[in-house]
């Protein structure tokens, strides 16, 4: 029931964010759009920056990151929801989604490096090149969101996997 109210409520968050920038929509209108209670919003979530990362991270947690085809989906599907993403990058508040982003991909990614090199806790260097190529990589993300309308989803996915530092490249594909 809990997911079914959060999915509703990102519906209603992606019809507001298709007529007016995030910055200007308030929880109160989201509550009205939505139909619910301002408890219940805030029963699920402790703001709206929190509401667009979920957005976020309930699309990303399907994604293998180190898979060309599933990486090339979540960016389609990325384009599928222009708007959305669109409105979602051009907020630079303190909690812009791109921060999330970031964040939530150099956890995947670390995560992913001490399984695969059987360790507890990754070198500083090691560490610096998964957090340097997730920031290269969500910038990349942000501009062909905003601004290609060319470029493949696949193209834009192998084009980072060729960018990534070749200690990493060497630790997630062998």
């Amino acid at each position: 029931m809990a997911e079914r109210t959060k999915l509703w409520i990102a519906a209603s968050m992606k019809r507001l964010m298709a007529k007016k920038p995030l910055d200007q929509i308030r929880v109160t209108e989201l509550c009205r759009e939505a139909e619910i209670g301002r408890p219940a919003f805030y029963y699920h979530f402790k703001d709206k920056y929190d509401l667009v990362a979920w957005m976020f991270y309930h699309n990303a947690y399907q994604t293998d990151v180190i898979s060309v085809d599933s990486a090339a989906r979540a960016l389609s599907q990325m384009k599928n929801d222009m708007v959305f993403y669109k409105r979602a990058y051009e907020d630079s508040s303190q909690n812009a989604l791109w921060k999330y982003m970031v964040d939530y991909f150099v956890k995947r990614y670390t995560e992913l490096a001490k399984e695969k090199l059987s360790v507890d806790t990754l070198d500083t260097q090691l560490s610096y090149s998964i957090r340097f190529y997730c920031m290269g990589a969500v910038g990349m993300t942000r501009e062909w969101v905003m601004d290609d309308n060319i470029t493949s989803a696949q193209t834009v996915v192998t084009m980072m996997f060729q960018s990534m530092p070749e200690s990493l490249r060497n630790i997630y594909f062998p």
